[in-house]
């Protein structure tokens, strides 16, 4: 096995400790809202990840470290076993934070043997293998972004996760930019690393559109909200209309009025709302909205990939350590997941992979919709022009923004 794998496997590791670092002890078992785990959770699950998928597949008669973490920290996987709740995932105060830690530490000693004495005839296997690991964890690093941000914004005190000053720049002129139309290709063909729901590459018809040149800013979105966005159904889909009202939105999540004057929630603390700065954390609900009241559209994801695929992979990513969108121009890349028009299904001959890998994205695609781009939490080296990422339309917590799209 190679000196760069291990060499990956220990950098990624650790940069999921070091995201946990500014954390209070009492801080890692905090599960706000159903959609979030706790910190310690997800240090737990992706451990889980390597000794259940790589260590009891490839070590001769393996011993667990402790049986019962397949039940804690088995997320959704039907195939190996059942799980713990995930609306309870925040009621266990055991394993304690410095036992998951040693749980960590313990898998990564073994899963350096592994890679070190791999048997050759299957060190193919446990290279791709390896490989899915570490950006699965990459996605869990991108979720305790999330899940940190959303557990203190609960909290009355508003703690900072980071503390630093953002810059505060002028929003660039929006303008349109004319895309290439016609029969394209969309998708990943490639021998790199790619997630099964990217494959494999295929026909699209896309008729000539115009993308805009920059997110949807704050105050573009505040005129919206000022307009009565929030309160006018004809705006809104069914579905989006009854989560609106059952729910009393009436701005974006980690928004707040004080005294007339608008403020936001930031892993940064709380901030005054830079009106240049790309709007965040709206559902796609909010975004079809503005979209409409706007006159334009959602771009669809193969709209996106075909531009993402014309630019470099350069933005605000989290070696930034700016986990907030910054106002500028393009922001395609490491600002902000943006939504699309496009439903989360399979393309044209779809097939997932073999075992408990296939649970991995093919049973999510339903209900869900797709963003691309990456955000500012988005390591630099996970993201691809055809990555597809996928919530459910309502989600707000994840780091998402707009980019309005029109018909030519």
């Amino acid at each position: 096995m190679t000196a760069a794998l291990a060499s990956e496997y220990q950098r990624i590791r650790h940069t999921s400790a070091a995201i946990c670092a500014p954390l209070a002890r009492d801080d890692y078992q905090l599960q706000s809202i159903v959609e979030t785990s706790p910190p310690k959770w997800h240090l737990g699950h992706v451990t889980w990840f390597f000794e259940t998928f790589l260590l009891q597949a490839f070590v001769k008669n393996y011993q667990p470290f402790r049986a019962e973490y397949n039940y804690l920290f088995n997320s959704y996987y039907q195939t190996v076993g059942s799980m713990q709740p995930r609306a309870e995932r925040g009621l266990m105060s055991r394993p304690t934070v410095e036992d998951v830690y040693a749980y960590r530490a313990a898998i990564d000693e073994r899963m350096m043997a592994l890679l070190s004495d791999a048997d050759p005839s299957q060190a193919q296997a446990i290279a791709a293998r390896v490989t899915l690991g570490l950006h699965h964890e990459q996605q869990h690093q991108e979720l305790l972004y999330m899940d940190i941000k959303h557990n203190f914004w609960r909290n009355p005190l508003r703690p900072i996760y980071l503390p630093k000053t953002l810059p505060v720049r002028e929003a660039t002129p929006l303008t349109w930019e004319t895309s290439v139309g016609g029969l394209l290709e969309s998708g990943f063909d490639g021998d790199s690393f790619a997630y099964d729901n990217e494959r494999p590459q295929h026909k699209v018809w896309l008729d000539l559109h115009r993308l805009a040149s920059r997110l949807t800013t704050n105050a573009e979105y505040l005129a919206f909200i000022e307009d009565g966005g929030y309160q006018r159904a004809e705006l809104w889909l069914a579905d989006g209309w009854y989560h609106r009202k059952q729910h009393g939105w009436q701005a974006p999540l980690y928004w707040e009025q004080r005294d007339g004057q608008w403020y936001e929630f930031t892993l940064h603390g709380f901030e005054p709302l830079n009106l240049a700065a790309p709007v965040a954390h709206t559902s796609y609900y909010e975004a079809d909205a503005f979209a409409r009241w706007s006159g334009k559209r959602l771009p669809l994801e193969a709209e996106l990939e075909h531009k993402l695929r014309e630019l470099p992979i350069t933005g605000h990513f989290t070696d930034s350590n700016t986990f907030h969108p910054q106002a500028g121009t393009g922001q395609h890349y490491g600002s902000l997941w943006e939504w699309t028009a496009s439903p989360y299904t399979a393309y044209p001959r779809f097939k997932p992979l073999e075992g408990s890998m296939g649970e991995y994205n093919g049973k999510f695609m339903c209900n869900q919709w797709v963003l691309r781009g990456g955000a500012c939490i988005t390591p630099a080296d996970h993201i691809r022009p055809t990555y597809r990422n996928f919530f459910y339309p309502h989600d707000r917590w994840q780091f998402s923004g707009i980019r309005l799209a029109e018909d030519v």
